[in-house]
C-alpha cells in the first residue's frame, strides 16, 4: 500500500498535510484493529445500502416511518464513509498523512453528518409519537410532503453547521506540530494544534455542540414523554408491551448515541481526554451505523414481511 511519507512541518512553517497518530503504534495491534473495522464496515455497508434498497423496491414500506429510516441509512453510510476507508488504509501506513484540503473536506463531512444524525433521530422521535398517539391521523399529520420537507431541512442545517465550523477551523494557524491525536481529522484535536488564538472557535465549538445536542435531545425527551404518557393510558398489559417494545432499540442507540457526542463535545476543556476521546469516537463513527439497521429495520415484522415477499418472487422467477 503507497502511502505518503512526511515529516511534522517545523516551528512556524505553513502545514500542508497532516499526520494522524491513529488508534495504536502496536503493529499486532493495528492487525487486529483492521481486521474489526473492516469486518464492521462490510455489515454497516451491507446493511445500510440493503435497507435503503429494500425500503425503495417494497410499496408497503412507502410510509413516513421508512422515509425517515431510509434517510438514517444513507446518513449512516455515509458518516462511516468519511472516516473508515480512510482509516483502514492507514493501519499499513507507517506514517498516516492527509492533505491540507483533504483534512477539511474530512470535517466538514463528519459534522454534517453527526448533525443530520441527532435531528434526524428526533424526527424519527416525533414520528413514534405520532404513530402511538394519534394512530388514526398518522397519515394525515405526517404526510410525505412534510416528510421530504423535515429531512431536507436536517440536511440543509446540517452542512451550513459544518460547512461554517469548518471554515472557522481551517482559518486558524497551524505552525508549530501537524501531529493530529487522532485516527481521522477531528475539530477538537485540530483545535488543540492551533497556534493562533483559538478563545472563539472553542467558543463557537461549545455553543454549537451544546445547541444542537440539547434542542434535539429536548424533542426527544418531549415527544417520548407523550409515548409514556400514552402507553400508560392503554388498558391491557399486553398492549403497553407491544407498544413499549417498538421504542426500546431506538432507546438504546439515541442513548449511545447522544451519550457520546456529549463526552466528545460538551466537557469542559480541562477535563477533555484526546486520548480517550478518540477511543470513544470509535462508537458513533463505526460502531453505531452497523447497529442502526439492526435496531431499527431487522426487529421489525414490516421489514421482515418486504424481504419475505422478495425472496419469494426471486424463487418465482428462478
Amino acid at each position: 500500500v503507497y502511502c505518503n511519507i512526511s515529516m511534522a512541518k517545523g516551528n512556524h512553517s505553513a502545514v500542508t498535510e497532516f499526520i494522524l497518530l491513529g488508534l495504536t503504534d502496536n503493529p499486532d495491534l493495528q492487525a487486529i484493529l483492521f481486521s474489526v473495522f473492516l469486518v464492521i464496515y462490510l455489515i454497516s455497508v451491507l446493511g445500510n445500502l440493503g435497507l435503503i434498497v429494500l425500503i425503495q423496491i417494497s410499496p408497503q414500506l412507502h410510509t413516513p416511518m421508512y422515509i425517515f429510516l431510509n434517510h438514517l441509512a444513507f446518513i449512516d453510510f455515509s458518516f462511516t464513509s468519511s472516516v473508515t476507508p480512510n482509516t483502514l488504509v492507514n493501519f499499513f501506513c507507517e506514517v498516516k498523512s492527509i492533505t491540507f484540503y483533504a483534512c477539511a473536506t474530512q470535517v466538514c463531512c463528519f459534522i454534517t453528518f453527526v448533525v443530520c444524525e441527532l435531528y434526524l433521530l428526533s424526527i424519527m422521535a416525533y414520528d413514534r409519537y405520532v404513530a402511538i398517539c394519534n394512530p388514526l391521523l398518522y397519515v394525515i399529520l405526517i404526510p410525505r410532503k412534510l416528510c421530504i420537507q423535515l429531512v431536507a431541512s436536517t440536511y440543509v442545517y446540517g452542512f451550513t453547521v459544518g460547512l461554517v465550523q469548518t471554515v472557522m477551523t481551517f482559518r486558524l494557524s497551524f505552525c508549530d506540530s501537524n501531529m493530529v491525536n487522532h485516527f481521522y481529522c477531528d475539530d477538537v484535536p485540530l483545535v488543540a494544534l492551533a497556534c493562533s488564538d483559538t478563545q472563539v472557535k472553542e467558543l463557537m465549538l461549545l455553543i454549537v455542540a451544546g445547541f444542537n445536542t440539547l434542542f434535539s435531545l429536548l424533542i426527544l425527551l418531549i415527544s417520548y414523554g407523550f409515548i409514556v404518557l400514552a402507553i400508560l393510558r392503554i388498558h391491557s398489559a399486553e398492549g403497553r408491551q407491544k407498544a413499549f417494545s417498538t421504542c426500546v432499540s431506538h432507546l438504546t442507540s439515541i442513548t449511545i448515541f447522544y451519550g457520546t457526542v456529549s463526552f466528545m463535545y460538551l466537557q469542559p476543556k480541562s477535563s477533555h481526554s484526546l486520548n480517550t476521546d478518540k477511543f470513544a469516537s470509535v462508537f458513533y463513527v463505526v460502531v453505531i451505523p452497523m447497529l442502526n439497521p439492526l435496531i431499527y429495520s431487522l426487529r421489525n415484522q414490516e421489514v421482515k414481511n418486504a424481504l419475505k415477499g422478495i425472496k419469494e418472487k426471486l424463487c418465482l422467477a428462478i
